[in-house]
């Protein structure tokens, strides 16, 4: 799945630099892909949150799972529950780095969409 959103992203990327490379006046259709761009981006930034929501709620199962066992003494429970605490940790901050690129490609979009609105503002005057 992270995979997946690794190359959503990279094509988001890929498509706004090819805007902003794009030296001709802005046409409807680049502010309609802009929109599209931003709903898009809105929806995976959503999408992440509710994984970082779910990874910080098994992290604290975990964290439980791993007290109990320590209280009781089972040396193997305990190895397990470190594994998993280790292996959750690693998909929070996964999912943390996406949020992060996903937040960026919607500032990249927002600015993408007010440069072809003013663009093509400026060649209606």
């Amino acid at each position: 799945m992270n995979t997946l959103k690794t190359l959503v992203a990279a094509a988001v990327v890929a498509g706004g630099m090819a805007l902003a490379l794009h030296a001709g006046p802005a046409s409807a259709q680049e502010v309609k892909n802009d929109l599209k761009d931003i709903k898009q981006d809105r929806r995976e930034i959503r999408q992440d949150t509710k994984e970082i929501r779910q990874d910080r709620r098994d992290l604290r199962q975990d964290r439980r799972e791993l007290y109990q066992d320590r209280k009781t003494g089972d040396k193997d429970a305990v190895k397990g529950d470190l594994k998993d605490l280790k292996e959750d940790r690693k998909d929070l901050k996964a999912d943390l780095k996406d949020r992060r690129q996903d937040r960026r490609d919607l500032r990249r979009d927002r600015r993408d969409l007010r440069r072809d609105v003013r663009e093509k503002g400026e060649d209606q005057k």
